[in-house]
């Protein structure tokens, strides 16, 4: 990589204009928002990131002041789009989306490397009331290898969509491509082009974000990989190029590596901020914030082109994502958006939300060679916690049936680790205790105060492209019977 960002930054003043009330350390959300996007809805800040083969997906986040996010909606509730029974769903369908608003309508397109670019909308021309009513999916351009869009809204009215391209499915990465869209955004009327050749000098551009401001178009991109590369800003009068670029933020003295694709934002007086994120291995791609500026119409991005660890003065012991660590009572007719499903649907016979008992209940479903689809699963936060469930297990009695299920705690990705609940039919209290450094320890109790280790300590293993998960199964082996035994779950809490 050549020096663009000490030939942009060296003679830039120290980057610390400082907003009122924004106060923060990095990680902004140590949990497994990859690549996130946002965009501001009036006073209102939406991000939304990839959920990968996660159901629901394409969570929705929000906040009034970049800081502090509440989970408050997710685009896709059911089912993912083009999915197949027997479909291979780890690390496929919902790649690396752009959340944008126009004329009253939201706006979300993301890539499945498989399948094509999608979008999705919804009407909020009468205000922000979640959960939108988002309508079907459309699959805006059928193309294997498509992956990270991203639409802009051009003066003239036209619509523009820059796009990145998955070697894995291409044949050909590191570059940048550029279609234009129909009127509503939801066809191609000019096929995609490449404008950015990445090969030499930055390999593995991808996830762009376009902008248009002062009349330059912008891209800001990530390119050198996910682990260890840096952030690029390019500039144009003219869509297609030719750009000039810079390199506006790399690791540089500090500890957070790669920081990797995120979103240009703007609050209402005119401050820009920068979201990004760090891959830390087992807990996923956390989701830092950085300050920005613009000098000579160029962005710079945290303290001289390199990451923040604290901005302003943040108050010790109130970091703003702890109320995302929560207990779950299950006492609604509905499960929180926390919770996921891995395998790319839910299916309703997997559970039933029991809100006059006040518990969740969990029916086998046979395995499959990938997975176990009836896991219900939460993102681990990059710090040390403790998950807790108290459950009871009744398998089906029936003799064809004996020895056939299976149900417990889980910590989920590319290797797993389980503790059962005992058979019994009888409450019980199943927990984990992780390190820090994702060391896990699981633990059973019959009264939740005398807990016993169970099993050996273990390391736990990212997911296919995301973090590690925690959560709660009930499955069986393929034998035919015509009903299913449970997990009853009285409640579940996960704890900082």
């Amino acid at each position: 990589m050549k020096n663009y960002l000490l030939l942009a930054l060296l003679t830039i003043s120290p980057l610390y204009m400082r907003a009122a009330s924004i106060d923060y350390t990095n990680p902004l959300l140590p949990y497994d928002y990859s690549d996130p996007d946002v965009c501001r809805v009036g006073d209102t800040y939406l991000m939304t990131s990839s959920s990968f083969s996660n159901v629901p997906g394409l969570q929705i986040l929000v906040s009034k002041d970049l800081i502090h996010w509440q989970l408050a909606d997710a685009a896709i509730r059911y089912v993912l789009p083009g999915y197949e029974q027997g479909d291979p769903v780890l690390g496929n369908f919902v790649w690396a989306p752009s959340i944008r608003e126009h004329n009253g309508i939201l706006y979300i397109f993301y890539g499945d490397p498989d399948r094509g670019i999608y979008c999705l909308r919804a009407d909020i021309s009468d205000g922000l009331r979640f959960p939108l009513r988002w309508e079907q999916p459309v699959l805006v351009i059928p193309a294997k290898g498509f992956i990270d869009p991203c639409p802009l809204w051009d003066d003239d009215g036209r619509v523009w969509l820059c796009h990145g391209v998955a070697g894995s499915r291409y044949g050909l990465k590191s570059v940048l491509m550029m279609a234009e869209l129909s009127e509503d955004a939801l066809s191609v009327k000019t096929p995609s082009r490449i404008i950015f050749d990445g090969h030499g000098d930055h390999p593995t551009c991808e996830g762009p974000k376009m902008f248009k401001r002062n009349g330059y178009y912008y891209i800001l991109h990530p390119a050198g990989g996910v682990a260890t590369g840096w952030q690029v800003a390019q500039r144009s009068k003219e869509i297609y190029g030719p750009y000039e670029l810079r390199v506006t933020l790399a690791q540089g003295r500090t500890s957070v590596n790669g920081p990797h694709q995120g979103a240009w934002v703007e609050t209402p007086d005119g401050q820009s901020w920068f979201f990004h994120f760090q891959d830390v291995g087992t807990a996923g791609r956390i989701v830092h914030l950085q300050p920005m500026r613009w000098v000579d119409d160029w962005p710079v991005m945290g303290n001289n082109g390199e990451p923040v660890a604290t901005y302003g003065h943040p108050k010790k012991n109130n970091k703003p994502w702890a109320h995302f660590a929560h207990r779950d009572e299950f006492d609604s007719t509905t499960l929180s958006l926390d919770w996921q499903f891995a395998g790319g649907r839910i299916e309703p016979r997997w559970f039933f939300c029991d809100a006059v008992n006040s518990l969740l209940r969990l029916f086998s479903a046979p395995r499959n060679d990938e997975m176990m689809p009836n896991m219900l699963l939460q993102k681990i936060p990059a710090v040390a916690f403790t998950a807790t469930a108290r459950v009871r297990f009744q398998p089906n009695q029936h003799k064809k049936m004996q020895g056939a299920e299976q149900a417990g705690m889980i910590v989920f990705g590319r290797k797993s680790f389980i503790v059962e609940a005992p058979a019994d039919g009888e409450w019980c209290y199943l927990r984990l205790k992780m390190s820090a450094t994702q060391q896990g320890q699981f633990y059973t109790s019959r009264d939740g105060k005398h807990w016993t280790s169970s099993g050996e300590p273990f390391q736990a293993v990212e997911g296919y492209w995301t973090g590690a998960q925690v959560g709660l199964f009930c499955t069986r082996d393929n034998r035919q019977f015509n009903d299913a035994g449970w997990l009853d779950i009285d409640w579940f809490e996960l704890a900082l």
